[in-house]
């Protein structure tokens, strides 16, 4: 939710500050991801729990081992959906915040004479490594 996310711009003619709010959300993908991890970790617990617990009605019953592969195919593939969409939600993430594409938003950059660059680059090395998992 990159439009809750403000930030200051000075005004060279009139020291007046001017408010501007980052563009995009991208929370969606974020949230299947995490959604997803959290029913898979869910799922993982209810069958150990039906493993270990009630191991002759697992090898008793025919269907459920049946079932259950179904559900553990459903949530592989549920699964890399979800990474594929945080990925693609990480590089939008990166390009709405590209100190390039800021810079391109600000109206006191496009007067002639003036002159803005960017201080630093932001990291995004964990997030990186979040899609990577």
């Amino acid at each position: 939710r990159l439009y809750q996310i403000s930030f200051s711009m000075p005004n060279c003619k009139n020291e007046e500050v001017h408010t501007l709010y980052l563009v995009g959300d991208f929370s969606a993908p974020a949230e299947f991801f995490v959604t997803l991890g959290v029913f898979s970790f869910l799922y993982s617990m209810a069958a150990l729990v039906l493993y270990l617990r009630f191991h002759s009605l697992y090898t008793e019953n025919t269907k459920l081992p049946f079932t259950d592969f179904c559900v553990t195919v459903c949530f592989a593939f549920f699964w890399l959906v979800a990474a594929a969409a945080w990925g693609k939600g990480l590089s939008d993430v990166k390009a709405a915040t590209r100190p390039s594409t800021l810079i391109a938003a600000m109206a006191t950059c496009q007067v002639d004479g003036v002159t803005c660059a960017a201080g630093t680059t932001p990291a995004m090395g964990l997030a990186n490594i979040s899609v990577v998992r």
